[in-house]
């Protein structure tokens, strides 16, 4: 895009911004008009231009008792939306000592770009980069801040500083990408402070901030009966004043973005498109280490100290997999972003633990249940004691369920004849159509060998030796009385062949309401029948069940009400104010059913016997997670014979697995 371009998207965001300031200038105006009425009556009245009477006067008062009413309404409304704080992002803040190489490669790039260079750098656990203005007063630190007037060197308040916004990384990019990919995607974000430099969009910008804020404010809980009615008058004009900006504050950012797209459009655009790929695969890579790897080791209060760094090895696991390692393989071989700070080391471990308080809660500092983790000791500290864990606990609830327990302690027998069904017993044959129908057969159509069995053994085994030839020569088909027998419904015509017209219609009347009789039981049996084997299938089995409720049981009241953190006593202003909500923000996985809970738990139980009985291994796997190893290969099948005992209550394929690799079901397991 040419110059031209960049003009008329910066000029389109100018007049979006001058438009959410008319909001501002509308809603001062209406402020004033009550006053501003009474001052013309007044002055009319006192002039003598205007006489009225008793009822000018008492008109006038109440006037201005209105006007004073509503200017010291908006008078504290302006103070909440000037002091409220604005939400800021959780980051891990970059200083220049520690990474020259990083702000150096920006600065050049603002030069390139012929904008103003952001104020400062800060990292963030996701896979995304912004600019984010941080020059509201109670944002800055107090030796930074305006003097104000009168101050104790007697000099004139200094202006406001116009500082450009900060520069936020997503800390995943730094690891995975080489440096010029992270120069070329940095380079449109870059671009957007000459824009928002402009002062009409950050003033409009710091007003609808404000208005956030004060809606924030005003919706905060555990504030007395006055407060709150005056904060609840205060978040609704503030509202009110949001929804009427909207629209411009929205088509401004996109002004904004555009100006700042069509600015970088010329730098390393060859190289940007291959960059915007990384940036999915990064997205992927940081996603699944989060949800397979990271919270299972939060869980059991280890936090992995190393998050970035293990967004290379997933992903290159991922492209070794795919057959991709050999493009991969020479990509790596270039410099890396992470080559540009100065200690890599500390900036991963410090995103690492933001990354645990943002998506799980845990606390702000590392303690005694709250240790880093490497990931050389992951398999160990986390694999093996996640799975020991969790066989306690499903050996727990079995306590409590009154399972039965062998004199050697727990075992896996012990889980899975608790989950087993008993084997079915056989049902009866059903009554089938032909029943009710050969009720209502005429004795005269009845084959002889059905009503007159053989007398004695001798007449049997001449009347065998009789059919023995014809069924010879009719070789394997069925006698024409016994098909008869067998099919009686085939041809009912057959059997009133006999009877007069009247009783032939009357009997074959009677054939045909049997026969739908007998259709209609069958088909109320098979649909009952359908229907308990879909609540089978859904609730699954009884056992199964009644576990999986107890252990969602056990599990909430081990885990207790949501942990929040608490930021140590010198923490910034950064630090504080996201600090303030109930953590996670941002949750991971929705809560687990009880039947996957059971599974996981059952899983576990089968790994500890495996690892105790057999010398299988916990391992780490970058895709999917804790592993098993068993010589030397992820046991990958294991999971669907789990999930057929816990469905199904069937354990015969788990026990073939277990048979083949020799693991001991009859021996005690090793738990915490």
């Amino acid at each position: 895009m040419s110059d031209n371009g960049v003009e008329t998207s910066a000029l389109s965001a100018r007049s979006r911004a001058l438009d959410v300031l008319r909001v501002r200038s509308r809603a001062t105006a209406v402020a004033l008009l009550p006053a501003a009425a009474a001052i013309v009556l007044f002055t009319a009245r006192t002039s003598g231009h205007l006489d009225g009477g008793g009822a000018l006067d008492a008109l006038l008062w109440v006037l201005t008792a209105l006007a004073v009413a509503i200017l010291l309404a908006a008078a504290g409304i302006g103070f909440v939306v000037a002091r409220s704080r604005p939400a800021v992002s959780p980051t891990v803040p970059v200083d220049e000592r520690s990474a020259p190489d990083l702000y150096r490669m920006v600065r050049e790039l603002a030069d390139r770009l012929d904008v103003p260079a952001p104020s400062a750098i800060a990292l963030t656990p996701d896979c995304d980069s912004w600019l984010e203005d941080r020059t509201h007063r109670a944002q800055q630190p107090r030796s930074e801040r305006p003097a104000a007037p009168g101050g104790p060197d007697g000099g004139p308040r200094r202006a406001r500083r116009r500082e450009a916004p900060v520069l936020i990384i997503g800390s995943p990019f730094l690891w995975w990408m080489r440096v010029a990919e992270l120069r070329a995607v940095l380079a449109p974000v870059v671009a957007g402070t000459g824009p928002s430099a402009h002062p009409d969009v950050a003033a409009a910008r710091r007003f609808v901030r404000g208005l956030d804020a004060a809606v924030a404010v005003a919706s905060r809980p555990g504030r007395g009966p006055l407060a709150r009615l005056a904060l609840g008058v205060t978040g609704s004009i503030a509202r009110l004043l949001l929804r009427a900006c909207r629209g411009y504050a929205t088509e401004m950012e996109r002004g904004v973005a555009a100006a700042a797209a069509a600015r970088a459009q010329d730098v390393d655009y060859g190289l940007r498109i291959v960059a915007q790929e990384q940036v999915g695969l990064a997205y992927a890579g940081w996603d699944r280490l989060l949800t397979r790897v990271a919270l299972p080791a939060w869980r059991v209060g280890r936090w992995p100290s190393r998050l970035d760094a293990g967004v290379v090895a997933a992903l290159t696991e991922l492209s070794r997999r795919d057959r991709l390692a050999e493009g991969f393989a020479s990509r790596l071989a270039e410099r890396p972003a992470c080559d540009l700070l100065e200690e890599p080391g500390a900036v991963d471990e410090a995103a690492s633990l933001l990354a645990a308080r943002l998506f799980h809660g845990g606390p702000a500092e590392p303690g005694r249940d709250w240790a880093p983790v490497g990931w050389e000791a992951y398999p160990e500290e986390v694999v093996d004691r996640t799975w020991r864990t969790e066989a306690a606990r499903l050996h727990r609830v079995l306590d409590g369920a009154g399972a039965r327990q062998g004199p050697e302690g727990p075992t896996l027998a012990r889980v899975l004849d608790h989950l087993a069904l008993p084997e079915p017993s056989p049902t009866p044959p059903r009554t089938g159509i032909a029943g009710p129908v050969a009720a209502h057969r005429p004795a005269t159509g009845t084959p002889p060998t059905a009503t007159h069995p053989p007398a004695t053994e001798a007449e049997a085994e001449a009347e065998a030796d009789t059919d023995a030839p014809a069924a010879h020569r009719a070789g394997s088909a069925p006698r024409t009385e016994d098909a008869a027998e067998q099919h009686p419904t085939e041809h009912p015509a057959d059997d009133l062949a006999g009877l007069p017209a009247d009783e032939a219609v009357t009997e074959a009347r009677e054939q045909e309401a049997a026969v739908a009789e007998a259709g209609a039981e069958a088909g109320a049996e098979e649909e009952q029948e359908q229907e308990r084997d879909e609540e089978e299938e859904e609730e699954g089995t009884r056992p199964a069940g009644e576990l999986a409720a107890a252990l969602t049981a056990a599990l909430a009241r081990e885990e207790g009400p949501p942990r929040t953190g608490t930021a140590p006593a010198d923490a910034g202003t950064d630090e504080v104010l996201w600090n303030e909500g109930t953590l996670p923000l941002f949750p991971l996985q929705p809560p687990r059913s009880g039947r996957d809970l059971l599974a996981e738990h059952v899983m576990a139980t089968v790994c500890c016997a495996a690892v105790d009985t057999a010398g299988a291994a916990p391992a780490l796997d970058w895709l999917d997670g804790p592993s098993l190893l068993v010589d030397g290969a992820r046991a990958a099948d294991l999971s669907h014979c789990v999930r057929t005992l816990v469905d199904r209550g069937d354990p015969a394929p788990l026990r073939r697995w277990l048979a083949a690799r020799s693991v001991r079901t009859d021996k005690p397991l090793r738990l915490v």
